[in-house]
């Protein structure tokens, strides 16, 4: 089998990663990659979904895997399926699910899926005059457009909502993604994520895990893309994840195939865990970066055959098999990330920390002379798996100091929730 992956980021070397493993597979593709990734794939630098199409085609690839969103949001699922030719993702309808807040706050209220009370703005004097008439704050205010996971502010005052509210709705932040806004209650409680494989009526859970959103530790600073991920996470029990299922998934799977957009691929829940139960702090239509990076490696299956079961409406419980491990995922950010970041800065130590025995998932790095070089705000991911969430976490971190360029940063708080979660159940 052919495939065929979209995208440059951590993710994607992770996708790339696991599918090279699979026993079906025998050539695999990414557009257009990066430098990284060529231990796993062929990089095909092209740009343009007619160009992606046409290359699918000439190579006659079986199987083609959206990394990030745009992609999916801007209908390239419907070409493929046009052409008859499997795409792991959901249609352009059906990824309006991440596309739009909004839209998906709608769908959630309509068939009852637990999620916070919230209104939808696009008039700023509408939107300040809700905000005058609350009394109780933080407050969520959230982009309604895509902002690359960085589009959601609480504010901790009604100075700070209305100026946000200003912000989104004149275009000022987010690229213009917060030109209608979501405005929600604010949610006590802890957050997980839970990505699941969906072929439009079944739906197959992954492994829980927690990404850690902040640049600092303590979920101190502004939100980030992403700056870790451990699998599995403690707070989704066995039965906190059964609820998750039926209360959740289950159900906007089965309300957007009533709707007429069956979902296909993989689908996100951004969840938080309060005293009244699970609730949905948003969905996503693909893969999250970087809970990929530590879900991925704990994944004991045939991930391509697995994804062609989604496209194909044939998905099963029993081919999506799980180790019995755990994993840490530390992201390396450049300086000034997540406002802005540096590049040029030589890496090095990526391969000591590989003899570390850590996986090491390209993001944001380039190829030069020979030596890899910082590229983007996100730079690496190091990732180890081992029996225990502590040990885990002691060996990514090994494996983090042994990398460093100029400027890098990072967390040094990635699990602790998880072993605190462990050491009270003790």
């Amino acid at each position: 089998m052919k495939v065929l992956v979209i995208g440059s980021g951590g993710r994607e070397h992770a996708l790339l990663w696991k599918l090279s493993q699979s026993p079906s597979v025998t050539d695999v593709y990414v557009v257009p990659g990066n430098d990284g990734m060529s231990d796993v794939a062929s990089l095909i630098p092209i740009k343009g979904n007619e160009d992606i199409i046409d290359f699918a085609r000439l190579m006659q690839v079986d199987l083609t895997v959206a990394g990030p969103e745009t992609v999916l949001t801007e209908g390239l699922a419907d070409e493929f399926e046009k052409r008859g030719m499997a795409f792991f993702g959901p249609s352009k309808a059906a990824a309006r699910i991440e596309g739009s807040k909004g839209f998906a706050k709608a769908l959630m209220k309509k068939y009852g899926i637990p999620t916070a009370a919230y209104e939808t703005f696009d008039d700023e004097e509408k939107a300040i005059a809700y905000l005058k008439a609350n009394d109780t704050y933080p407050i969520v205010i959230k982009a309604d457009g895509l902002a690359s996971g960085k589009g959601v502010i609480i504010a901790q005052s009604e100075e700070e909502a209305i100026d946000t509210v200003k912000d989104m709705l004149e275009g000022h932040t987010f690229s213009g993604a917060g030109r209608s806004v979501v405005i929600e209650e604010f949610m006590e409680g802890e957050e997980a994520s839970m990505l699941c494989f969906c072929d439009g009526t079944n739906v197959v859970p992954m492994i829980s895990s927690q990404d850690h959103k902040r640049i600092f530790d303590f979920d101190k600073g502004p939100n980030t893309g992403g700056m870790g991920a451990y699998a599995p996470a403690p707070v989704m029990t066995k039965k906190m994840c059964e609820e998750v299922n039926v209360r959740i998934l289950r159900p906007i799977v089965a309300a957007m195939k009533k709707e007429g957009y069956p979902f296909k691929g993989c689908l996100y829940a951004g969840l938080m865990i309060t005293s009244e139960g699970p609730k949905v702090v948003e969905f996503n239509c693909r893969f999250g970066d970087p809970e990929t990076e530590a879900v991925l490696p704990l994944f004991d299956g045939d991930l391509a055959r697995v994804m062609l079961d989604c496209v194909h409406g044939t998905l099963s419980d029993e081919a999506v098999v799980w180790k019995k491990a755990c994993a840490v995922d530390v992201v390396l950010a450049s300086e000034g990330y997540p406002a802005s970041h540096s590049s040029g800065e030589v890496i090095s130590g990526i391969e000591d920390a590989k003899k570390a025995g850590c996986l090491v998932f390209h993001a944001g790095t380039v190829k030069k002379n020979g030596q890899y070089v910082v590229n983007g705000g996100r730079v690496l991911n190091v990732v180890a798996l081992a029996d225990t969430l502590a040990e885990a976490k002691a060996k990514a971190y090994e494996g983090v100091s042994r990398i460093s360029w100029r400027g890098m940063q990072y967390r040094h708080d990635i699990a602790d929730k998880g072993l605190l979660h462990l050491e009270t159940k003790k």
